[in-house]
């Protein structure tokens, strides 16, 4: 093989790797490109004692440059007429596992974007893609080594999401949320 033409694979070998990994990218990309979107409902939710207390809720679903974002408020209504609504927002960042994501919610010395650490009692927070439905985790450790997981599906359905959630605390089922949120 001549000197020429072995100098010429190089560079088409870097250009095929540089666009495998922007093609890979783009693929995880196109996924939640199906979620994007605002969506707003209600539920009732159903706690562990059977009570039951009615909310809003809305949920927002951007890109991000890096990957995407999803900011929930949920807003409960209490029988004296006030109401509390708590916000929350988690940037996510591809992983080495497909479409498994990792939540981006601080940066490091270094300035890159890291995992909260569930040992300092911050939620350790992930979420997945299976075929129509955006699942986010959320894991807390409590001080006694006992925990809590938060599971949120949101499945795409014509017209917005059905939104299921749970929360498990110890083994034991705390809150539960089935709903319909509509895009906006």
């Amino acid at each position: 093989m001549t000197s020429a033409l072995r100098s010429f694979r190089w560079p088409v070998a870097r250009f095929l790797l540089v666009l495998m990994v922007v093609a890979s990218a783009a693929a995880a990309q196109a996924d939640i490109s199906r979620f994007l979107g605002v969506y707003d409902g209600s539920a009732t939710v159903t706690s562990a004692d059977g009570k039951t207390h009615d909310r809003d809720m809305n949920v927002v679903i951007s890109h991000t440059r890096n990957g995407f974002r999803v900011d929930w408020t949920s807003t409960t209504y209490r029988p004296d007429g006030t109401s509390k609504a708590k916000s929350y927002s988690v940037e996510f960042v591809p992983s080495d596992r497909g479409d498994v994501y990792a939540a981006a919610m601080k940066r490091n010395v270094f300035g890159h974007d890291v995992q909260l650490d569930p040992m300092k009692g911050e939620p350790y927070v992930w979420s997945r893609i299976d075929g129509d439905t955006l699942s986010v985790y959320s894991l807390f450790v409590a001080e006694d080594g006992g925990y809590e997981i938060q599971q949120f599906n949101r499945t795409l359905a014509v017209g917005g999401l059905n939104l299921d959630y749970k929360s498990v605390r110890n083994g034991e089922i705390q809150r539960t949320v089935s709903t319909f949120l509509k895009k906006q």
